[in-house]
């Protein structure tokens, strides 16, 4: 896997991110300071990285039980992601409706939202164990998401309400398709 690989998997996996936070961007009423939008910028993006980091790391201690398989195995987590990912962003976006019970200036409520919009993380970070990339490409690849996804937030604040009616589900199908593309990359490397 090569750098610029690294960076379109940092790119998919922030999608969800960019997408809670478009909405965030509309829910929220009250105006926010600056500090608080550095404040909701890193809180997505410390998760999503540090989520990478626990799963490459978690990936490392079994690499050697898994090493004949390992290249289905980031198939398969790739591609599911990638399909979730999909599946939810054809299924509708946010509505008007949902936000009253959504406001990234409410401490839980973001931190609750960085985790789940991490979780696929874990997964990614196993994949890039299974693929045997060296720790100092690991490394960068892990900065890469955070800068991305730190990026990505920061975007989806500042676009609103416009960008999140215009673009709010096709970015989440547009970060699935990357992800399944890039399994199958790791595939067809290992099978050819």
């Amino acid at each position: 896997m090569n750098y610029f690989e690294l960076f379109l998997l940092s790119v998919g996996l922030c999608f969800d991110t960019f997408a809670v936070s478009l909405t965030g961007g509309i829910c929220t009423k009250e105006r926010l300071s600056v500090s608080r939008k550095v404040r909701i910028v890193l809180c997505f993006a410390v998760f999503q990285a540090g989520f990478a980091l626990a799963g490459w790391l978690l990936g490392v201690s079994v690499m050697s039980y898994i090493s004949r398989i390992d290249h289905w195995i980031a198939f398969v987590l790739l591609a599911y992601i990638g399909v979730k990912m999909i599946v939810e962003g054809c299924g509708g976006g946010k509505g008007d409706e949902d936000c009253g019970r959504m406001s990234l200036a409410d401490n839980r409520q973001l931190v609750l939202l960085s985790v789940a919009t991490s979780i696929d993380a874990v997964a990614v970070g196993i994949s890039l164990a299974v693929v045997d990339i060296a720790v100092a490409k690991a490394l960068s690849g892990l900065a890469m998401v955070f800068a991305v996804t730190a990026a990505a937030s920061a975007a989806g604040l500042s676009g609103g309400r416009r960008l999140g009616i215009k673009f709010g589900e096709k970015s989440e199908i547009a970060g699935g398709v990357i992800l399944i593309c890039i399994g199958i990359k790791i595939l067809l490397e290992h099978l050819f």
